[in-house]
């Protein structure tokens, strides 16, 4: 009898909503709106370790960076979990969630074996510059084969979701913001100083950054770099003058001040403000200009921007970790942080934004400094190895050309002279292997085959095979021993598996992060994911599905 009733409820309540055809718009249209950010900005520090938020801390303002650290969530062991650590494959492990392995962006440039040719991570000739008659606008995301949160946002929002790359260098704009990005901008610097993009994106540049690339504030940068405090209270970093630093051509020592106007060559050449920390002031302005302009987190649709900070890597890799300029540079980066975040705190509101911080790589102290402190480190010289394994291999087979490439640690070989002479592939790549080993500055060497077929966790196979791809990288693959690398005398640089280049920042801010800090391990391609269920869309395509669940507020 209840059943019968019950069935007769249903029928009467359904035949009222068929007979009135405006009570089924009404539900639809009172729809609850779930609960989300407005913007979700994605940072990008270049080079930057993750000692330098502890070691510059008491340097720091109350604005910046320990904003973030005290009112947001720091992990604190936070690593890649790959390896080449390079910016094109950080920026795109960052967005994608995914590592090299299947986003296919296996280095800045590598040798590419079916083109016989090197390629560069975000270059695309089959693209027109814009805003430049420059070649530096000839870029795509295009090698990048998986999908961003950036790219999946724009799907679920159908398109009303914006996403905007910026950066100083193109890689660090492209490759974040991913397929399907509204714009990428980044600076062309040479005797030009504009913001540039390409015709990926559109054909013309709109008419707000025309007017930041007209109003003369990239030479107004053009100034002179000196210590923000006085350096004698630079007591964090080594002696101002010293022989592990590159400097600047046209000035003899690598000291402050540095009067960059004199140093430039010429008046109109402004490159050199990529290398001083007034580059990453720059980029604050027109990161600002964009929001403002493009009225980002002004709709329900949330909207995203990421934003690399490059003169970090550029200084470091001429100065070095331990330099009193690297110092000054995180100093003033901590500044322009506490005027970006007050812009958005005035701007898009203080709990209408999410926004992460991170880096795309680390860096190693110069080897000759490490020396000079007896820690183990030296310098591999790439053309060298290379002759010795060519004759290597000429001794061995009896023929020459068998390598076509070494690059990014990896060894490619000629494949078509291999299947030409009918010779044994896998016995050239066992015997470069054992070969390798002989080398003092050479740690550990595989075969692709090992490393593709292997089942690794946890260890440094398992950095290795998640940074080869097996359409794209080399034959054999070799680590050097720590602390070694193929770059000059001075300054600073990164690439290994090691945990200089490994151990970098991951800081989240703002709505729907809780306040707190962890030692746990994170890995990069954990921050996609997150961001990916803090908005409740689809994963990118490629990525770990590995949410950091702690740093997100329970509804």
């Amino acid at each position: 009898m209840i059943r019968i009733l019950f069935s007769i409820i249903l029928l009467l309540s359904f035949d009222g909503v068929a007979s009135n055809p405006n009570t089924l718009k009404l539900q639809f249209s009172d729809t609850v709106k779930l609960a989300k950010p407005k913007l979700v900005i994605g940072i990008v520090v270049d080079q930057m370790r993750y000692d330098y938020l502890t070691r510059f801390y008491n340097k720091y303002g109350e604005g910046g960076f320990k904003k973030l650290m005290l009112k947001g969530f720091n992990c604190k062991n936070n690593h890649y979990n790959y390896v080449p650590t390079y910016t094109g494959p950080g920026h795109a492990s960052i967005f994608t969630g995914a590592t090299p392995k299947t986003h296919a962006i296996i280095g800045n440039n590598w040798h590419d074996k079916f083109l016989n040719e090197y390629v560069y991570c975000a270059g695309d000739e089959t693209i027109n510059s814009v805003g430049t008659l420059n070649k530096a606008g000839k870029m795509s995301p295009s090698r990048m084969k998986t999908s961003t949160f950036g790219d999946e946002n724009r799907l679920f929002t159908q398109f009303k979701g914006k996403t905007i790359g910026v950066s100083l260098k193109d890689r660090g704009a492209i490759l974040p913001a991913g397929h399907a990005a509204n714009a990428a901008y980044w600076f062309h610097g040479r005797d030009e100083g504009l913001f540039i993009s390409s015709s990926y994106y559109f054909n013309e540049l709109p008419e707000w950054v025309n007017q930041f690339n007209k109003s003369g504030r990239v030479k107004d940068y053009l100034t002179i770099w000196d210590t923000f405090y006085d350096i004698k209270s630079y007591t964090e970093s080594g002696e101002d003058l010293n022989t592990f630093e590159g400097g600047f051509p046209g000035k003899k020592t690598a000291t402050f001040p540095y009067d960059l106007k004199s140093l430039s060559g010429n008046a109109s050449d402004v490159d050199i403000i990529k290398s001083t920390p007034f580059g990453n002031s720059l980029l604050t302005d027109f990161a600002i200009e964009a929001i403002k302009n493009e009225n980002l987190g002004k709709d329900d649709f949330t909207d995203v921007l990421t934003v690399s900070y490059s003169s970090t890597d550029y200084i470091g890799h001429n100065f070095g970790v331990n330099s009193k300029e690297i110092e000054d540079t995180y100093i003033r980066l901590d500044k322009d942080i506490e005027r970006f975040l007050n812009y958005l705190d005035k701007s898009i509101g203080k709990n209408n934004y999410t926004l992460f911080l991170t880096s795309d790589h680390g860096a190693i102290d110069v080897p000759n400094y490490l020396k000079s402190k007896k820690i183990p480190a030296g310098y591999i010289e790439d053309d060298s190895l290379k002759r010795k394994l060519n004759q290597f291999l000429i001794e061995r087979f009896n023929f020459s050309g068998l390598i076509t490439n070494i690059s990014n640690d990896q060894i490619f070989l000629n494949r078509q002279e291999i299947l030409d002479y009918n010779l044994n592939f896998e016995a050239i790549q066992n015997a470069i292997v054992e070969e390798l080993m002989n080398f003092d500055f050479i740690y550990k060497s595989y075969t692709s085959k090992s490393i593709r077929e292997g089942a690794f966790k946890n260890n440094l196979e398992y950095l290795l095979q998640n940074g080869y791809n097996q359409k794209y990288s080399g034959d054999v693959i070799y680590v050097t021993q720590p602390n070694y690398i193929s770059y000059g005398p001075t300054g600073s640089t990164h690439g290994s598996a090691l945990n200089y280049d490994t151990h970098v920042p991951l800081l989240f801010y703002g709505f729907g992060i809780v306040s707190g800090e962890t030692f746990q391990k994170t890995e990069i391609t954990d921050i996609a994911p997150t961001i990916s269920a803090l908005l409740g869309i689809s994963f990118p395509n490629g990525s770990s599905t590995h949410v950091l669940d702690f740093v997100l507020k329970s509804n």
